[in-house]
């Protein structure tokens, strides 16, 4: 329900006031700007970290597979030598009249 008041000012103005029940709203602001940014440089440098171990294990996991293709292609290379090898070692037979 509202209220009216009249207020008299001291230069002769007469005031009339209505108000309602409603409470009034206050608004309040906090500092912290210095926290959120302290926040934000954590999280960025968290980023970059996480970053560059995912780098390096995948640099690590090209370098794995590097390897193990060398190596077969080494296994290849000793095949194609052995077999060589066992064809120069047996002498040729003549063929058949």
């Amino acid at each position: 329900m509202p209220t009216e008041r009249t207020v008299e000012h001291p230069d002769g103005r007469v005031e009339r006031i209505t108000e309602t029940g409603a409470a009034p709203t206050v608004v309040e602001r906090r500092g912290g700007g210095a926290g959120a940014v302290v926040a934000l440089i954590i999280g960025l440098l968290a980023v970059v970290v996480i970053g560059y171990f995912l780098m390096n294990m995948n640099r690590n996991d090209a370098v794995e597979s590097n390897a193990v293709a060398g190596a077969a292609e080494s296994v290849g290379n000793a095949a194609d030598n052995i077999g060589e090898a066992a064809r120069d070692a047996v002498p040729e037979r003549p063929s058949a009249p």
